[in-house]
């Protein structure tokens, strides 16, 4: 299996020809690279894949697998730093998820971003983003992981800004790459904890099992929680940035001013899901070492779900709409995550949220790829300028249909199956935390179906010219990702990933499966009465919660809120007072001292004249004072 080096080494090595050479090379031949490479690189993860799930299997348990290593850096005997390849179930699906979805953005991206200056940076830039996100799910240690990491937010700010020449791109590049900064920086202090008490960074070593490694931190603490607990929930915080968890989701909605590929990309199957496979992959450490961390992650990921889908209720503008259900359904996957410590089997809540991951990942890929498809078609992002468009994109209305259904949990989509075993996962923990996961569930299938309608039915709004269906080289991946989604839910996917690597049948719970399909036809009903025809039902219910309408519009003054704080406190208030006395203290003693040095030498420059009479003169005179005083003093 050491060919699966190249799944990481392939991009990289398009990113670099296409980044040096793209310019010399038409525009098309670029894009034909860039898939090509990336449908190489898809097949070697398929591929890796398939030799994986039929043969690491031992006694019923996977194996982990290290097909590839090399030591980097070594501090001592036990730390080191490598770089290699770790195959486990977990990775290996994400090399499936990434590259696949990755795959499809490639050949979209080639109808999409056709005639669009800077076409060959774009698709360097695709393979450096493929690249990093392939390299960290590999990652065989966690510092390794963070290496790419760092490299994915690099990629995203050079994606999200790819439109350089426009005001909004460029904010929304600089505060994505801003927010995951400060997240990112708690990231490296729990690594450094972690390994300053464990003297590791490898995966395999921290998830072993082995209690003893975690022996030295035991019994220290600070301000009353365990030091373990603390370089855990720090290492959280680097994955609650990359997945736009709340109060660090600030940056995603903004990500939107990107390509909508991008966003396709972005929301999907790299950046987003990284913290949701950053807490998976920690898992056992989280279980054993930290489970008061698990629940407040728990917690968190359900205010962050019910949060963004609440604004994403009255959002107009399609993307948005989109990226608020993103944060949404990542909160749905930390929850599971968070609740897997506690009753029954540990593994359900572990099983059901990278089942979700996998199955939300083709759905949201479509979703997005075929706002894309709107876009080309009407040439706005906003829902007041679409309406009756079903009989001018017919591809992509059944496709968008079918990813509406397979989100709000409709059976037989993809949706369904794995949203149900986060709910059952979740009941276990606390009927009340289920009862508002299931509330949550209901408003994802309103607001989906509310943008489904605005879209595809109501009144035709007026265009200059008459909208059209997307080109192949747009609709062949809707179509794939469509098919997929219709048959994901039915992989037995708990024969391949569980929290211990070991078989986990999946079964449906009849009460809640049954539960959450009524709820969700029941929000379909009322999204279709409100929407599917011109009605004054939504104006009415604005004018009547107009608070909430207006604070869920303005999604709840977050932003606002940053503003005030770092602008009128930090800034204006902090930094203002800092500068004044780095400009009048600080620098005030450097240029006084500067102004005195200056004067002292004006004044005596003249002594280093270069003229020898005048060196005579001073020394003569200067003996002779000596002389005049000496004998003064001995007079006296």
């Amino acid at each position: 299996m050491e060919f699966t080096i190249l799944i990481v080494l392939l991009p990289l090595l398009t990113f670099l020809v296409l980044g040096l050479l793209g310019m010399k090379l038409k525009a098309c031949t670029s894009g034909l690279i860039g898939t090509f490479s990336m449908g190489i690189t898809a097949l070697l993860s398929y591929a890796t894949a398939w030799l994986y799930f039929t043969g690491a299997q031992v006694d019923g348990v996977y194996q982990k697998w290290i097909p590839f290593n090399i030591e980097w850096l070594r501090f001592t005997d036990a730390l080191h730093i490598d770089l290699g390849v770790l195959l486990d179930p977990i990775s290996v699906m994400m090399l499936v998820v990434i590259s696949t979805v990755s795959l499809m953005v490639h050949i979209y991206s080639m109808g999409y971003m056709k005639g669009e200056r800077g076409f060959e940076r774009y698709y360097a830039f695709l393979s450096l983003f493929s690249c990093s996100m392939l390299g960290l799910v590999l990652a065989p240690n966690i510092f390794q992981m963070y290496i790419f990491w760092e490299l994915v937010g690099v990629s995203s700010y050079l994606l999200i800004g790819f439109y350089y020449t426009k005001p909004e791109a460029i904010a929304a590049s600089k505060k994505a790459f801003i927010v995951t900064r400060f997240a990112d920086l708690g990231f490296l202090i729990g690594i450094l904890i972690l390994s300053f008490y464990t003297h590791t960074f490898d995966f395999l070593t921290l998830t072993s099992g082995d209690h003893s490694i975690f022996a030295e931190a035991a019994g220290t603490t600070f301000m009353g929680g365990s030091v373990m607990a603390w370089a855990l929930a720090l290492i959280f915080m680097g994955g609650a940035g990359k997945s736009a968890m709340f109060p660090l989701h600030i940056w995603l909605p903004d990500a939107m001013e990107g390509p909508t590929p991008v966003s396709a990309l972005i929301h999907a199957a790299t950046m987003v899901v990284a913290g949701v496979y950053l807490v998976a992959r920690l898992f056992p450490v989280y279980y054993f070492e930290a489970p008061e961390v698990l629940a407040m992650i728990a917690y968190i990921g359900a205010f962050t779900a019910l949060f963004a889908a609440v604004i994403a209720c009255v959002q107009t503008d399609i993307k948005r709409v989109l990226a608020f259900s993103t944060i949404s359904q990542i909160g749905f996957m930390m929850v599971a995550l968070g609740v897997s410590g506690y009753g029954g089997h540990h593994g359900l809540g572990y099983m059901a949220g990278m089942f979700h991951l996998f199955t939300h990942a083709m759905f949201k890929a479509l979703l997005f790829l075929g706002a894309g498809a709107i876009i080309h078609a009407v040439h706005s992002n906003e829902m007041s300028h679409m309406g009756g468009l079903r009989k001018h994109l017919p591809v992509t209305h059944i496709t968008f249909l079918i990813a509406c259904l397979a989100i709000a949990g409709i059976p037989p989509f993809s949706g369904f199956f794995s949203k149900d075993e986060i709910l059952s996962a979740v009941f276990a923990f606390s009927p009340w935390l289920g009862g508002v996961m299931s509330f949550i569930a209901a408003l994802t299938a309103f607001y989906m179906f509310r943008l489904y309608y605005n879209i595809f039915w109501g009144t035709p709004a007026q265009h200059e010219h008459t909208p059209h269906e997307a080109p192949a080289s747009m609709t062949t991946p809707l179509v794939i990702l469509a098919a997929v989604t219709c048959v994901a839910g039915f992989i037995p996917f708990g024969k391949f990933v569980t929290s211990d690597s070991a078989d986990y049948t999946i079964h449906l719970d009849p009460f809640v499966a049954g539960m959450s399909v009524g709820i969700a036809l029941i929000a379909i009903i009322v999204a279709t009465l409100f929407y599917r025809k011109a009605s004054s039902i939504p104006v009415r219910l604005a004018q009547t919660f107009s608070g909430l309408h207006r604070a869920a519009s303005h999604r709840f003054y977050i932003d606002e809120v940053y503003l005030f704080v770092t602008k009128r406190i930090i800034f204006n208030g902090i930094s203002s007072s800092i500068a004044w006395f780095d400009r009048h203290v600080i620098d005030g003693a450097m240029n006084g001292m500067a102004f005195l040095t200056q004067r002292a030498a004006l004044a005596i420059r003249g002594f280093q004249s270069g003229q020898v009479q005048q060196y005579a003169v001073v020394l003569l005179s200067g003996v002779l004072i000596l002389t005049i005083l000496v004998v003064f003093l001995l007079c006296c």
